[in-house]
């Protein structure tokens, strides 16, 4: 198939429309519950008070806000694919956003902008202090400003949304590459999604990977659980192929979300035999390096390690080919003083290169 033959199939495969909207026509759908902007998302948003005050302060001042990206679902609801933030700070602003549990978010109080410094303490209504409350006038200027909206139509193809969020929503967002996974996993499977997020939490994890709190709020573990979930039994050919691990992940999680023969019950239950076993044996240093000069493990967690350990004892658990339980400690602490892993772990190898070669390394040492 040639390029424009290409081009011209997806074009047909997504269908699209637009038009601008005043800012009271996308209240009265959010309350009207025909608009979707998934609350469960802003637990991966972090805009700052500063960043809100400042959507708040461009509108007031006129400045064009870029479109809201929705797709439209077979009962007409529209799923907000980008501009969440945008829509949550308007939202709350006006003291009717609502959380994951229906409940109404606390309102937002605005502080000073470079441009708006009176906008500091400023409310969208304050009974008690009405100096306070933002004035009538400037609501109506708020209301009947216009934000675009881009409809991705329901005929298009379904895969269309969740490659357009990808797009939208990687680079240059402030997203991890793992919470914008989350949010394509909760847009196409939300029970899967809320499995997965459950799976980091079981308490022989947290303390085998020790992870420090950055990382635990990107979602690096969740990152983890779904690495071991689609890597600890993957065909060996499937490995050696994997490319860019982060499309790989992507899409092998977008697979299994859709793949309505996955079996969670077993996938459970080797993530906890596995951390258990390794708890048990290593504790905290099971993805530390070990200096055997001074006869101890030192650093953090290095996925290097993860990728050999973790998954290697996982596969022969599955497989009933594990090294005795006495011999992962030794059998761990060895790859220091092997080319085999140290050739590949360091920092300057790639994932696209190390897996490959990891991943069977790891398989192997483990085994009987």
């Amino acid at each position: 198939m040639s390029l424009l033959e290409q081009i011209n199939k997806k074009r047909r495969e997504i269908k699209t429309d637009g038009y601008p909207m005043s800012i009271g026509e996308w209240v009265s759908m959010y309350e009207s519950s025909e608009l979707d902007i998934h609350p469960e998302f802003q637990r991966f948003y972090r805009w700052t008070p500063a960043q809100k005050a400042g959507l708040v302060e461009s509108i007031l001042l006129g400045i064009p806000l870029p479109p809201i990206f929705v797709s439209q679902r077979k009962d007409g609801v529209w799923d907000v694919v980008d501009g969440l933030q945008r829509l949550s700070t308007i939202f709350q602003f006006m003291g009717i956003l609502k959380d994951e549990t229906g409940k109404n978010s606390e309102p937002l109080i605005l502080e000073g902008t470079k441009y708006l410094p009176a906008l500091d303490g400023i409310q969208w209504h304050n009974e008690d202090e009405p100096k306070k409350s933002l004035p009538k006038e400037l609501q109506l200027v708020i209301k009947r400003s216009k934000i675009a909206a881009s409809i991705v139509l329901k005929e298009s193809d379904e895969s269309a949304k969740y490659d357009l969020f990808q797009r939208l929503n990687t680079g240059g967002s402030e997203l991890s590459p793992q919470e914008v996974r989350n949010c394509l996993l909760v847009m196409i499977n939300k029970g899967l999604f809320e499995w997965l997020k459950d799976l980091p939490k079981f308490e022989p994890f947290v303390t085998a990977t020790a992870l420090s709190d950055r990382p635990l709020e990107e979602a690096y573990d969740t990152e983890l659980a779904l690495r071991f979930l689609l890597l600890a039994q993957a065909p060996e050919q499937d490995v050696k192929s994997i490319g860019d691990v982060g499309v790989f992940l992507t899409d092998k999680m977008s697979e299994v979300a859709q793949d309505k023969k996955f079996k969670r019950a077993p996938a459970k239950q080797l993530f906890e035999d596995t951390f258990t076993l390794l708890n048990e044996c290593l504790e905290d240093d099971a993805f530390r390096r070990y200096s055997a000069r001074k006869g101890r493990h030192e650093g953090g967690f290095l996925l290097s390690l993860f990728e050999v350990v973790a998954l290697g004892v996982a596969f022969n658990i599955a497989n009933g080919t594990l090294c005795g339980k006495a011999k992962i400690s030794e059998r761990a602490r060895s790859v220091w003083k092997d080319k085999a892993f140290t050739d590949w772990a360091t920092s300057g190898v790639n994932a696209s290169r190390r897996l490959p070669r990891l991943i069977p390394y790891g398989r192997k040492l483990f085994s009987k």
